[in-house]
């Protein structure tokens, strides 16, 4: 691309300035002398963060600034004549062609760390990845259709995100909801087995706190399972949390976070409003409204949609945010914490949502501080989750061991 003479560029892609609900941005500028530096839409003589406006959240925002300055520095200390952000990173959407998977898509074509976007469905596809391919953004978008290419959908892939399933239509029971979306996630998580085994998995399909057990389970039988690698995506719970706290407290909101451990359904999803930071007062009202509004939010898009979806464009949004926070962990940035549904031992339980930090072989560490010095309403909502989450765990491990898996 040529070089153009403009003042600024936003880094960490352009999904920055696009996908932020709010226009609240106050732009952090680091001017390089004679940095040409590329990502997405332009090449700029000066690297601009719009930090209120990106997934990222306050710290990860300082971060990604630090990273790609000390790599500006590091590649050429003396001409800093040429910066850009490595597109160099395979990702997979498995269900692109639905109401989460394209949005999706759309999300991560925007990264600068993508160099291929590997979109797969059972059908409908080939349209979605069209339209994507037309975006001006450095990745190049395949689309695979059907099982017979979900193999060359899956090899020399780094990422792959699941966001394949079916929501509950009228009828449906949830026993009929689990055993389809549970099938499904079973012979996807095969087929990554089989082509892509060292990828870092993530789990969007519900109910997360059975499939991230069926994943796991699968991935055992087929003798490649890496705990570090796989992830149940629980981020929208956060997303959310940080929203409403924001609004409740009328706080900027780059400045929220909110920590959500559990698991990623009902009960299960216990936000520690006491760990919000900045540090806020609630009172005990306040506190319960906001814990059942964050744990029912999903129920509360539904009803909005009046029966015509569900939250599609929200699990989006936070998806790609741990998507991206994924890439940067395995570009080399040693500062990114997300919360996600991984295997634990920090409590009972063999799978436990809490923060963690993400490094370039996966979960690095489980964040136990959170889980210190819990209020008692905190205590009780935790103790209260246990045997639920147990439950939906157990059932995830069982289906897969009345199905073996093929070797």
């Amino acid at each position: 691309m040529a070089a153009a003479t403009v003042n600024s560029l936003s880094v960490g892609s352009t999904l920055g300035s696009v996908v932020s609900p709010a226009s609240q941005s106050k732009a952090f500028a680091c001017n390089v002398n004679g940095i040409r530096s590329f990502s997405g839409l332009k090449a700029a003589s000066s690297v601009r963060f719009e930090t209120n406006s990106s997934f990222f959240g306050k710290e990860s925002s300082a971060a990604l600034r630090a990273a790609v300055v000390s790599k500006v520095q590091n590649n050429n200390p003396r001409s800093l004549n040429y910066v850009q952000p490595q597109a160099s990173y395979k990702v997979a959407v498995l269900g692109a062609g639905g109401g989460i998977g394209q949005p999706l898509a759309l999300l991560v074509k925007m990264s600068p760390l993508v160099s291929d976007l590997h979109l797969y469905d059972i059908a409908n596809v080939k349209g979605v990845a069209a339209d994507l391919s037309h975006c001006n953004t450095p990745s190049r978008v395949l689309d695979f259709t059907g099982a017979s290419e979900l193999a060359n959908c899956l090899k020399g892939v780094d990422v792959v995100v699941i966001p394949a399933g079916v929501p509950r239509k009228p009828g449906m029971t949830r026993d009929d909801l689990f055993n389809i979306n549970a099938s499904i996630v079973k012979n996807l998580v095969e087929a990554i087995a089989d082509n892509c085994p060292d990828a870092f998995i993530h789990i969007i399909s519900n109910p997360v706190n059975s499939t991230v057990p069926i994943a796991a389970e699968v991935l055992k039988q087929k003798g490649v399972y890496d705990p570090k690698k796989l992830f149940g995506v629980t981020t929208l719970d956060v997303v959310r949390a940080n929203t409403f706290v924001a609004e409740k407290k009328n706080l900027r909101l780059i400045d929220v976070d909110v920590p959500v451990i559990g698991g990623h359904a009902g009960i299960t999803i216990l936000p520690l409003l006491s760990k919000t930071k900045p540090s806020v007062t609630f009172t005990d009202e306040e506190v319960e409204k906001l814990t059942v509004r964050i744990q029912n939010a999903g129920t509360e898009v539904v009803e909005a949609k009046a029966g015509a979806g569900s939250a599609t464009l929200s699990m989006a949004y936070a998806a790609a945010r741990f998507v991206e926070s994924s890439l940067r962990a395995l570009d080399g940035d040693t500062d990114v914490y997300e919360c996600s549904f991984v295997q634990s031992n920090l409590t009972e339980l063999p799978f436990f949502a809490s923060r963690i930090k993400i490094g370039k072989n996966g979960v690095e560490a489980l964040i136990p501080s959170d889980l210190q010095g819990l209020t008692e309403y905190e205590q009780k909502g935790l103790e209260a989750l246990k045997e639920e989450l147990e439950a939906s765990i157990q059932k995830g491990v069982d289906f897969v061991q009345k199905q073996p898996v093929a070797a």
